[in-house]
């Protein structure tokens, strides 16, 4: 149990929660912008002075029911609330990622060669790609390995690659904030801090405390020899960890599909 996050997270969606939407009256001279403690307290069936416990990160553990009330009283959404259970202690972290990519998902890169992929970890470093990803960013391997990383490419700077970039920043943050791994592993934190001390917009959107977990997001590019590019990408869990493979596609048809038919034979993967 994270005692601190948990209250700082409670806190950050109650105030998020305007009272008509929980049924309330708005009423007038309210100091805070959404619910009251007592509100919360009121809707999720609990004591004032346990709810304010929580919040103050004094309380004793919630059980698994209290943390359901006060999910359906602050309208998280289902993400939120698989962290509100982090936080509060009940669901464990999960383990950490495998020190190695499994060959089998690296046999799967290789063969991926219509579109670009790539592994990453929880803090969005670039573990693995193939030959596509290469033709579509340039080659990771010419950074040196702490700075192949997404989030660090996102926040150093808005790269030429990438257009959206405001929505694409502040879906990383979510997603990264997601994983319940801050503040208890040791290298997410170091990550964290340094993101926050380097970037005002990433500590910006940090304290935010938005939580959402990427699945699927669209991305604009613009290639310097393709020109601009729309492609969805997916993002999928792989068993035994963090890790996670990224996929870029476009829909059949549209010319951000003929541009990656293109970069399939600047990457070489169409001859054999």
């Amino acid at each position: 149990m994270n005692k601190d996050e948990l209250g700082s997270f409670l806190r950050s969606r109650r105030e998020r929660v305007r009272p008509e939407a929980a049924g309330l009256a708005p009423g007038h001279r309210r100091q805070t912008p959404g619910l009251r403690r007592e509100e919360v307290a009121l809707l999720a069936g609990i004591s004032v002075d346990y709810y304010i416990r929580l919040e103050q990160g004094r309380g004793p553990q919630p059980s698994a029911q209290v943390l359901a009330a006060l999910s359906r009283t602050l309208r998280l959404t289902g993400d939120e609330h698989d962290y509100l259970l982090r936080m509060g202690g009940q669901t464990p972290l999960r383990a950490g990622p495998a020190p190695e990519i499994p060959k089998n998902v690296l046999r799967l890169l290789d063969r991926l060669d219509e579109v670009p992929a790539m592994v990453v970890n929880v803090c969005w470093d670039l573990l693995a790609w193939n030959r596509m990803l290469v033709a579509l960013i340039g080659d990771p391997a010419a950074k040196p390995r702490g700075r192949r990383n997404t989030l660090r490419w996102l926040f150093g700077g808005a790269p030429a690659l990438l257009g959206n970039h405001a929505a694409l920043a502040r879906q990383a943050v979510a997603d990264l904030r997601a994983s319940g791994r801050y503040p208890d592993d040791p290298e997410v934190r170091r990550f964290v801090d340094e993101l926050a001390a380097d970037s005002p917009l990433f500590a910006e959107l940090w304290a935010a405390q938005d939580i959402e977990v990427q699945r699927t997001v669209t991305k604009r590019a613009v290639h310097p020899v393709l020109g601009e590019m729309e492609l969805d990408c997916d993002i999928l869990p792989l068993p035994g960890g963090d890790h996670r493979i990224v996929l870029y596609t476009a829909a059949p048809g549209t010319p951000s599909h003929h541009a990656l038919q293109r970069l399939r034979s600047l990457s070489g993967s169409g001859s054999s």
